[in-house]
């Protein structure tokens, strides 16, 4: 549903942040050289699919916005700040009514004193609100959550349940016009986020990968946390590139399968599994990245499981191998080689189904479509090929 629309970032910036002790309000504050509401504001001013950027700022905060915003300020992304209320919930308000005239079909809104939000937090977002109304980064609870009573010294009365409870991060996304008259039905209440507000005028929000990076600063040790991320970012990274190659005959059929989406066509593909030779590719260029062996090696032809199997598996399999390392992937690039069917109708969604399921941008994932010029068994139109390359960045442990 938000497919072409226009997508506008709202950065709220408003507060004092007293709770970040001394040295003025914590988004105007250095980190590492840059100003946090610089690093917040640079991410989305960065990322393909957001069209503006909007900061609501205190109205005392001029001047700090402008010099915090040094090299920025000039973007052709960036929108005038506009001046926020007393408290976050009518910064945001008044963030959206500035925005009337601009008619975007969605905004994303977001905390200033959140400076690692990422692009592939960033576009799960984004691509949440093509099916849902609403759509937050948020983390799944894994701690034990205990209540406790008193104030000094509390002591434990209960014990919260854990299942089902997700740690709310921002950007939160909306379309536009239902977030608006939310927010403006439920001026003057203290509501604690954005997805509070649309709960309560019954807008569905949907829950999206957040990251353990995405940290809020609030307290003042978070910046020394906040540097020691930067650093661990900066450096110690070690990039590989890995190569994959599969083949797969035709047969009788009725569509095939190819990076996850099935194409209509006379035959379908032969394999064991679904036979998606793009995703086999792909698995295997982001093993061998690894130096984890190649797709037989964890899902053996020979074991009956893995018949008709779903290629997503094998993916999924890759993709978590290089979590478990600590790891990124942060391109793939994947050639199918065919004389049919016509690929170019269906790259896009390709590209968003590999990016579903690696949790990646569709931006840092290329598909390629090309001819043997009639030669070869794929020019007699006998079979499909496919050549993939995966680029993953490791911790470096030289």
């Amino acid at each position: 549903m938000t497919e072409n629309l226009k997508t506008i970032t709202i950065i709220v910036a408003a507060g004092r942040g007293a709770r970040a002790g001394a040295g003025g309000p914590k988004q105007y504050r250095p980190l590492a050289g840059r100003t946090v509401i610089a690093r917040t504001a640079g991410a989305f001013l960065d990322h393909p699919r957001i069209d503006a950027v909007r900061v609501i700022i205190h109205r005392d905060d001029d001047d700090l916005y402008h010099a915090a915003m040094a090299g920025l300020i000039d973007h052709p992304k960036l929108m005038a700040p506009v001046h926020g209320g007393v408290e976050r919930q009518d910064s945001v308000r008044l963030g959206l009514e500035s925005l009337v005239d601009e008619a975007p079909g969605a905004v994303l809104i977001h905390d200033a004193a959140r400076p690692f939000i990422d692009e592939g937090v960033i576009s799960r977002v984004i691509d949440a609100l093509k099916c849902h109304d609403g759509a937050i980064a948020a983390l799944p609870v894994y701690d034990t959550i205990k209540k406790g009573d008193g104030a000094d010294h509390p002591c434990i009365n209960g014990t919260v349940p854990r299942d089902g409870l997700w740690r709310a991060q921002t950007p939160q996304g909306f379309h536009f016009e239902p977030i608006l008259a939310a927010h403006r039905s439920a001026a003057g209440e203290a509501l604690t986020d954005d997805a509070a507000v649309a709960e309560r005028a019954g807008i569905a929000v949907a829950l999206v990968a957040g990251s353990p990076d995405n940290m809020k600063i609030t307290q003042a040790d978070d910046f020394g946390m906040a540097e020691t991320l930067l650093k661990r970012d900066e450096t110690m990274w070690e990039y590989r590139t890995g190569h994959g190659y599969d083949v797969h005959a035709f047969e009788d059929g009725a569509a095939v399968i190819l990076c996850g989406v099935e194409i209509p066509h006379d035959k379908k593909l032969k394999g064991h599994s679904d036979a998606d030779a793009g995703m086999h590719a792909l698995t295997d260029a982001i093993l061998g990245a690894l130096g984890a062996g190649d797709i037989g090696d964890h899902f053996p032809p020979s074991d009956p499981q893995w018949k008709g199997a779903p290629s997503r598996i094998f993916l999924e399999k890759a993709r978590d191998l290089v979590g478990d390392r600590k790891g990124l992937i942060t391109h793939c690039d994947v050639t199918l080689i065919c004389e049919d069917p016509k690929i170019g109708p269906h790259r896009q969604a390709m590209r968003n189904a590999l990016g579903e399921i690696l949790s990646i941008s569709s931006e840092r994932i290329s598909v390629k479509a090309t001819t043997t010029e009639k030669l070869g068994f794929t020019g007699r139109g006998e079979g499909i090929a496919a050549m993939a390359t995966a680029t993953i960045a490791l911790p470096d442990s030289r």
